[in-house]
């Protein structure tokens, strides 16, 4: 029978990082309902479908109303309001399901050099993905 190494106490890495997957759940919950709830204020109840809507919620970008009835895009679909909203709802996303392969690798990769190989490979492909969204937001 092998025994079992004692928990830290206190605030290791691996704790945060459990707190940070709950609360960006919740975040991107929150971020949702109040995408959709905006849209809705805005007129997006008679101006688009559902379709567009449901686009529009998880990824407010301009270029998903421009085929509705929505006269200008530009007076309030495209503001520093929604491009803040996206920001932090690709953070959110990509960083809660980095975090979430991060755990796996933890989990099923052994202690050798393979470990800093994907962790380095994950931190990349996580900067790529906001890098590239953050350009795609700022310049539509």
């Amino acid at each position: 029978m092998s025994s079992r190494t004692a928990p830290q106490l206190g605030f290791s890495f691996e704790y945060l990082m459990w707190i940070f997957t709950r609360i960006s759940g919740l975040a991107l919950i929150l971020l949702m309902s109040f995408g959709m709830a905006a849209a809705f204020w805005m007129g997006a109840r008679t101006q688009t479908d559902v379709g567009t809507l449901m686009r529009w919620t998880f990824f407010p970008n301009p270029n998903h109303v421009v085929n509705s009835d929505i006269p200008d895009i530009t007076l309030g679909w495209a503001t520093a309001y929604w491009q803040i909203m996206q920001i932090l709802i690709v953070f959110f996303a990509a960083a809660h399901g980095i975090n979430g392969v991060r755990v796996v690798i933890e989990d099923y990769v052994g202690q050798t050099w393979w470990r800093p190989f994907w962790r380095g490979l994950l931190f990349l492909i996580w900067l790529f993905i906001l890098i590239v969204a953050v350009y795609v937001i700022l310049a539509s």
